[in-house]
């Protein structure tokens, strides 16, 4: 017991290293980099702290060289999720009765590990694992994942501290208890921070924990693992079991102990998990919590008082960072014809300029998309508009896996507004632009809030403050993240709670406060000093 009302330190938002020729972080960064490209490492399943082998192994690649493989990791099946089951429910009791504080310290060291010890190790997996350039690899697997140990941390007492009025002679109190059973906690390849946050967020309140991690992103999950050990984490709070989803999601999700789902990966796969839990929720210990983010169909949507340098920018970043490969990205724009005459050139000879390829070249912007399913779905994307007289490939266009899975950036003009690329999420470096009338500014704003069933992200640029009041009113459902003059992605920790609605998910926003309390479940007490003694009501008595 601590004795004390402790506060946490203040967080604060992790700074961004330049990796500048000269820098120091540079050179070791550069060293880990060809250290984790140089060995082949074999990743076993963490259960209960202990490593666990099946012998049905999976490969961790470069998608930028995919011959070149990193590590073999073991694969989980039905029999290791009963394992980790039972692993997580032997750890519950201790880790739930820990007081706050001493949870909360192990993340608080774990984000010290990564800002210092760990951060070349987890970068350096990130970018070959996943192939992320530097910038992409520090503001994700860096500063995102240390943002939300530190964030997440400080939302803990805020939670505690909300407290009912109690009445004469009563006091009322909450607490909050960790969930029934264990959370199983599905991640995406795409952000290492995500990956890292799914699971630790729901930890820090008391809960135990399954990973699953994305098959493609195993290598930073089990450095994660690594640091997480070092941090002090007991055994068995977080069970890293990776593996297919049927394999892993289906026995998870079926088990009567499921206590939550946290969640980040495709829209279908979700929606998928949400029948399941219904089809099984007479048989659950009581009703799971389900917390996920999906896709999203984001969009850039101009006006024709836009600055052209501000638009450019923010849809070369906002479609090609990360090849487009973020549930935030920038996939459709709505230009005006004013500016799209009087810039579209230009702005695809600067996307045809965008250069390209391994990242460990730190000259790059982008990389290769992940794996060959998304490369082939990415390329039919851009062959079916070549032949589409509904569209044109105005750039980019080019495709090749002979080494890597690389797609060049590429814009396609749509001619119908309901053209298949501006409505189907891609997620890759395609943006797919629709050029619309200046005068029907209003009438496209409503297309674009019905074009598309997602309502992650979106962007307005323009400086006419009454146009970009109206489509802040008229987008209010479209995008649970919306920028003004700024690309649609990059959403910070403790400034721009993440998530959004419709077919995009269930909104409860990442790094914030909001999502810490979907994995409590309060008591509420009422002590009664001066408990009557008498069943009586005053209104019982005889008289008038």
């Amino acid at each position: 017991m601590i004795n004390a009302r402790v506060q946490v330190p203040t967080p604060v938002n992790e700074p961004v290293l330049s990796y500048a020729p000269g820098s120091s972080e540079r050179r070791v960064l550069t060293a880990h980099l060809a250290e984790v490209a140089g060995q082949q490492i074999e990743i076993p399943l963490i259960i209960g702290g202990a490593e666990v082998r099946t012998g049905d192994l999976g490969q961790c690649v470069m998608p930028h060289d995919h011959r070149h493989v990193l590590a073999s990791f073991h694969k989980g099946n039905a029999d290791s999720v009963q394992q980790a089951v039972a692993a997580a429910a032997a750890a519950r009791p201790e880790w739930a009765a820990m007081p706050w504080e001493a949870r909360a310290s192990v993340f608080l060291k774990a984000a010290e590990l990564l800002a210092g010890k760990y951060r070349p190790i987890i970068n350096a997996a990130t970018m070959l694992n996943q192939s992320k350039t530097v910038f992409q690899a520090e503001i994700d697997a860096a500063c995102e994942l240390i943002d939300f140990l530190r964030y997440n941390v400080s939302y803990m007492p805020q939670i505690f501290a909300e407290q009912p009025a109690s009445g004469p002679a009563i006091w009322d109190y909450v607490e909050y208890r960790p969930l029934e059973g264990f959370v199983l906690a599905i991640t995406p390849f795409n952000f290492t921070s995500i990956a890292g946050n799914l699971p630790t967020s729901p930890a820090m309140m008391g809960n135990t924990v399954i990973w699953k991690p994305a098959s493609t992103a195993v290598l930073a999950a089990y450095r994660l693992m690594e640091m997480l050990k070092e941090a002090g984490l007991p055994d068995g709070v977080i069970n890293l079991v990776p593996g297919s989803g049927g394999r892993i999601g289906e026995p998870a999700m079926n088990h009567p102990e499921l206590g939550g789902v946290h969640f980040t990966g495709s829209t279908e796969v979700f929606q998928g998990m949400w029948k399941t839990v219904g089809a099984n929720i007479a048989g659950y210990r009581g009703y799971p919590r389900i917390v996920g983010e999906t896709g999203g169909k984001d969009f850039v949507f101009a006006h024709a008082s836009a600055d052209p340098d501000a638009l450019a920018t923010g849809l070369i970043r906002g479609a090609y960072e990360y090849q487009g490969q973020k549930c935030s990205a920038a996939s459709r724009a709505y230009i005006p014809k004013s500016l799209w005459d009087r810039h579209g050139d230009e702005w695809c000879h600067e996307v045809e300029a965008i250069k390209y390829g391994d990242p460990a070249d730190l000259t790059n912007f982008m990389g290769a998309v992940i794996d060959p399913a998304s490369y082939n779905t990415l390329k039919s994307a851009i062959d079916g508009a070549r032949a589409d007289a509904g569209a044109d490939v105005v750039c980019g266009g080019r495709c090749d896996d002979s080494e890597g899975y690389f797609i060049a950036p590429t814009i396609i003009r749509a001619h119908d507004p309901r053209y298949r690329t501006m409505e189907v999420e891609l997620f890759g470096p395609v943006l797919t632009i629709y050029v619309y009338d200046d005068d029907d500014y209003e009438a496209t704003l409503e297309l674009c809030d019905k074009t598309s069933p997602y309502g992650l992200t979106g962007a307005i640029f323009g400086t006419d403050r009454k146009a970009i009041n109206l489509a802040h009113t008229r987008l209010a459902n479209a995008a649970g993240n919306f920028y003004i003059n700024d690309k649609p992605t990059g959403a910070v920790v403790g400034q721009q709670p993440f998530g959004g609605s419709r077919a995009s998910g269930t909104n409860d926003k990442a790094g914030s406060l909001l999502n810490m309390i979907r994995w409590v479940s309060p008591r509420t007490t009422k002590e009664n000093f001066l408990p009557p003694r008498d069943y009586r009501y005053p209104h019982m008595q005889d008289g008038d």
